[in-house]
């Protein structure tokens, strides 16, 4: 099923600013929040939707790169973010996107009084997300043309096998905080001309987890992480090209004391051709052919990045001739197009020749046949080897 458009999902335009994107999402959001919905999947999956779009949208070098690759550019299969909610569960996105409804405004709003919307749903700050990391990958063309599967490993923090992230020695070891009482939050009521005001922050104690830990997990000293070598697989869609940046989500390193984790960012790159050459969605060859090939005519095989191809060489065939190949080059990302094959042909000029092939030459090179054509300004196959022999 095709993914919807981002834009569209938020009901914004291609144009909208940061604060019209933001403020569209909070109204979808709210409009769709599984506290107004319950038991409507629906819903739910609208609500996780927005959220996906919003994370996008929202991030200037994300939307930048949506904006020109569209879904391709987001998600190339597997881990990429971007699958009706690409990986995003209900707290990454209450703690990811939840700070731009202000202060327990879902618990104000939905009628959570007491913990909260957040916290009610479990949905309180887990530690602190991890960062996101940056790879290069190398691609030849026949990955590029047809899309690639690829395993990888990543060196990174990875979530404490000991303690499962939590940073905890054993769960006796946690303890709910003390100042706002597991909440995660510290309210708080001043009077006003205008009545009584409740102000909502994060409790700067245990900053907004809810929990403290009195004593900390020997193996990852209390963050909830360890360095370690992960094995990620990912796919790669066909068309991708130089410098472009693939995102899969949750791949970064693993966030302090069950933080979610960051994003891996994969750089592409492109592994010189030997033969073939790149130039945008289009392939160019260079076809060297002997000059009787050049007189004659000739049936030749050229390397495409799709395997061997057979041309016909006209006779007559001038040297700087271009041929072309319909549908042999490179296919353009999210489209059904495929760029050409490009085959320059360049006539070969012998480095060394015999007495006889000298003869032979001399006896062509008076024959008006072989002589260049005056309007074209060129010099003849003949004068390039007098030149080079003398």
């Amino acid at each position: 099923m095709a993914k919807k458009d981002y834009y569209e999902v938020l009901g914004v335009s291609k144009s909208a600013s940061a604060d019209e994107i933001k403020k569209s999402y909070r109204k979808v959001a709210m409009q769709y929040h599984p506290d107004r919905n319950p038991g409507d999947k629906s819903a739910e999956e609208k609500f996780k939707e927005a959220a996906e779009a919003y994370e996008v949208l929202s991030d200037q070098e994300k939307r930048a790169q949506y904006d020109r690759f569209g879904h391709a550019g987001m998600s190339g299969g597997g881990g990429f973010r971007g699958q009706g909610g690409g990986g995003m569960n209900m707290d990454d996105i209450f703690s990811q996107f939840g700070d731009i409804f202000g202060d327990d405004l879902f618990g104000s709003f939905f009628g959570g009084g007491g913990g909260g919307g957040r916290s009610t749903r479990g949905g309180r700050a887990r530690g602190t997300r991890g960062s996101n990391l940056r790879i290069k990958l190398k691609l030849n063309f026949e990955e590029i043309a047809k899309g690639a599967s690829k395993t990888i490993k990543v060196k990174k923090y990875v979530s404490c096998q000991t303690c499962h992230g939590s940073g905890a020695k054993d769960k006796g070891s946690v303890q709910n905080c003390s100042t706002c009482q597991g909440s995660g939050q510290v309210r708080k009521v001043t009077n006003t001309f205008l009545g009584q005001m409740q102000t909502v922050t994060t409790c700067p104690s245990c900053n907004g987890e809810g929990s403290v830990v009195t004593s900390k997990c020997v193996s990852c000293k209390g963050e909830g992480r360890t360095y370690a070598e992960e094995t990620v697989s990912l796919d790669i869609p066909a068309g991708v090209q130089e410098g472009m940046q693939l995102s899969l989500s949750g791949k970064g390193n693993a966030g302090e004391r069950g933080g979610p984790p960051g994003d891996l960012i994969v750089l592409i790159e492109e592994e010189a051709g030997n033969q073939l050459q790149r130039d945008g969605h289009n392939v160019v060859y260079d076809l060297h052919i002997t000059f009787p090939d050049a007189v004659f005519g000739a049936n030749l095989e050229v390397p495409t990045i799709d395997g061997k191809a057979k041309i016909k060489i006209p006779a007559g065939t001038q040297s700087g001739k271009i041929f072309r190949l319909k549908g042999k080059g490179f296919p353009v990302l999210n489209s059904y197009e495929r760029g050409d094959q490009l085959i320059h042909v360049n006539v070969w000029t012998p480095q060394e020749v015999s007495s006889e092939e000298r003869v032979m030459l001399e006896k062509m090179q008076q024959s008006e046949r072989f002589k260049p054509n005056p309007e074209k300004n060129e010099k003849s196959f003949f004068d390039r080897v007098k030149e080079m022999f003398g």
